[in-house]
């Protein structure tokens, strides 16, 4: 977009301008950042003066920086230089408001080039008067034009998805939790991170001997955890399994033992845990900048998947989101481009999975595709392309072609984005809960708050 300044000759008393600006969590946290104010008072996550509230308020400074926005942006404009500034501060401005801030010119002083503007802002909601004031500044004295400035890109990195996951499980009850062989400090301390934030009650399976070890080089205490001695691996996974068939847990955790032979055991058919349906892996991420959680699958388990697999695949991943508070998951079935293509079977299986779901096959969400990556989660790449749908540009769910392309997808989320992931088993009579050793603290509780939501919901919300 093509702005122009307002020149010191331009100018005239009564002229007026105003830009409008949603306060956001993410801009208080940048602004904690780069002024170094740390002050509790302004982040949405604690409680800065002790009343038991999340405050959130915006910074006084923050509210001044809306208004040098007007000043250099627009009225003046670029070349405005800055003399003095007064601020009143009326009422205060939390981050989720939307505010206009305007400035009005005053007065002109022609030996000096300055120019005297009223700055204000007010809350939009409800036209409260946040901020008064008065502003001296040097106006431009040459026209300029110039396009509005594209700035590097700035995400915050937090884990907002996340938090809000652990927000509402943490009031479910403890998720009785077999916990197969975590006889290593990530595993066993994913196990009791959990615990402390009361999602999961462990039941520990392993070598008894190695998990006290363990926990003594943590510096944690077993007391009042259930230890079940079974050195082998196999049998470790046998008896995690038959926990459940015995009532006494509701969902698996994988320890330090290879999945396939966790897996292994689930797939019994005499005493496993089957369905009916394929077990299918499903990444939930929170991804810095993306305004809803993400699901990637299957990145884990299913290798080649055929279409009947993917039928299992897409629903096990709407069960998930609808789980975790989606009330419509759209699920974007990826292939490389997003049009029908017979020589590219990944956008075959794609139409048809879209089909299926339009005629109940599949059911609990919108399913379109073949959609290539870029029109499957960003609005605008969609509108270029001219596809409309409900699902284009605002995927919550991606289904990936085969697990080369949703590993390689979920890596580059986690390592090039700074995504975090949390994976989930699911298609067997409980979740499974699958932890990397890269996970960090965020990413093992969040598994197992995802976990917890999703017994929840099929279980009616029993522990």
């Amino acid at each position: 977009m093509m702005i122009e300044n307002r020149t010191f000759d331009e100018l005239a008393p009564g002229d007026t301008s105003q830009i409008r600006r949603l306060c956001t969590q993410d801009d208080l946290i940048a602004f904690a950042n780069v002024s170094g104010n740390h002050n509790p008072l302004h982040l949405h996550d604690y409680d800065g003066d002790g009343d038991g509230l999340q405050e959130a308020v915006a910074p006084g400074m923050f509210l001044g920086s809306l208004i040098s926005a007007v000043l250099g942006n627009v009225l003046p404009g670029a070349g405005t230089r800055y003399r003095a500034q007064q601020f009143t501060f009326h009422e205060r401005a939390h981050a989720g408001e939307e505010l206009v801030s305007t400035v009005t010119v005053l007065s002109k002083e022609a030996d000096t080039g300055t120019v005297t503007l009223e700055t204000t802002i007010r809350r939009v909601s409800d036209d409260a008067l946040i901020l008064s004031g008065e502003a001296l500044v040097e106006a431009p004295k040459r026209k300029l034009h110039y396009s509005t400035v594209d700035l590097p890109g700035l995400i915050v990195q937090r884990h907002r998805h996340f938090e809000a996951l652990l927000a509402k499980a943490e009031p479910l009850p403890a998720l009785r939790t077999a916990v197969v062989c975590p006889e290593e400090p990530n595993s066993l301390g994913g196990a009791l991170l959990g615990r402390d934030h009361t999602l999961i009650e462990p039941i520990l399976v392993g070598c008894a001997r190695k998990i006290a070890a363990c926990a003594e080089e943590m510096g944690r205490s077993l007391d009042g955890i259930e230890v079940i001695d079974l050195p082998d691996h196999h049998a470790a996974a046998e008896k995690g399994v038959a926990l459940v068939n015995e009532g006494r847990a509701h969902a698996v955790m994988k320890g330090h033992l290879h999945t396939d032979v966790l897996l292994r055991a689930a797939l019994d058919k005499a005493h496993g845990l089957r369905t009916g349906r394929r077990l299918t892996h499903v990444f939930v991420m929170d991804v810095p900048g993306l305004n809803h959680p993400l699901l990637v699958t299957d990145a884990a388990i299913n290798i080649q998947p055929d279409l009947k697999t993917k039928v299992d695949i897409v629903q096990n991943a709407i069960d998930l989101a609808l789980s975790l508070g989606i009330e419509q998951p759209k699920v974007g079935v990826l292939s490389a481009v997003e049009t029908v293509n017979p020589d590219l079977p990944s956008s075959i299986d794609a139409a048809l999975l879209s089909k299926m779901a339009d005629r109940g096959q599949i059911t609990g969400g919108l399913v379109d595709g073949p959609l290539a990556m870029d029109n499957a989660v960003d609005l605008a790449a969609a509108r270029t392309k001219g596809i409309t749908s409900p699902v284009a540009g605002r995927a919550e769910v991606l289904v990936v072609p085969n697990l080369d392309a949703g590993n390689m997808l979920a890596k580059q989320l986690t390592y090039i984005s700074h995504a975090e992931g949390a994976g989930l088993v699911l298609g067997a009579k409980v979740p499974f809960i699958l932890n990397s050793r890269a996970d960090d603290d965020m990413a093992r509780l969040a598994s197992c708050a995802v976990a917890a939501l999703h017994h929840a919901r099929i279980s009616g919300g029993g522990a």
